[in-house]
């Protein structure tokens, strides 16, 4: 069995307010097992047979329009690439220490160069990007009310859906659901 988790768009924001209890309730219907939701913005944590990340995701996204009624876009990570996500470091530690905000946008897919290069042009004077794999990482340098940029801002700037996630929720999932043999395994080999 495979662990993963599924970050969910649209889940508790503009009138679509799903409890986690039901979530949980959808996610066991669709034959997940040991599902887990944490915190209200979306996250959920489960098992398959399946390492079909591809079929995975187009499961949750029907199964999840089917029965709320609105699309669901679902990025899949396994525990392990969670690790990785949560263990990364994406800008020097004074840069990162000195931030209002640090979240991480995850996408279905790597960038293309061109795409990295129109990401790299929403730098400002107060934020700035990093790109690894599957996920942007934004460091705000003010409150994330002063910034131009948001997860619109970067779906219109890309044409392509993502979630913004900010980095302390995505460690503390990553501490409480990946395994110390993974983080063992990850720091070992880099």
């Amino acid at each position: 069995m495979g662990k993963y988790i599924a970050f969910l768009r649209a889940i508790n924001v503009g009138g679509h307010n799903v409890k986690m209890v039901r979530l949980r309730e959808i996610f066991e219907s669709m034959g997940f097992s040991n599902v887990e939701t944490f915190i209200a913005s979306g996250n959920v944590i489960f098992e398959s047979r399946s390492k079909n990340v591809d079929k995975l995701v187009e499961k949750i996204e029907n199964g999840l329009l089917e029965v709320l009624g609105f699309e669901v876009a679902t990025f899949i990570r396994s525990d392990t690439d969670l690790a990785g996500i949560s263990d990364h470091k994406p800008f020097p530690k004074p840069q990162m220490d000195s931030a209002t905000a640090l979240n991480v946008a995850f996408l279905s897919e790597p960038l293309k160069a061109k795409s990295k290069k129109l990401v790299m042009a929403l730098k400002s004077d107060i934020d700035d990007f990093h790109i690894h794999g599957r996920e942007i990482y934004w460091l705000c340098l003010k409150k994330q009310s002063d910034s131009k940029f948001s997860n619109s801002v970067l779906e219109k700037t890309l044409g392509v859906k993502s979630t913004l996630r900010g980095l302390n929720t995505v460690k503390k999932m990553a501490d409480k659901y990946t395994t110390q043999l993974i983080k063992g395994q990850l720091k070992h080999e880099s």
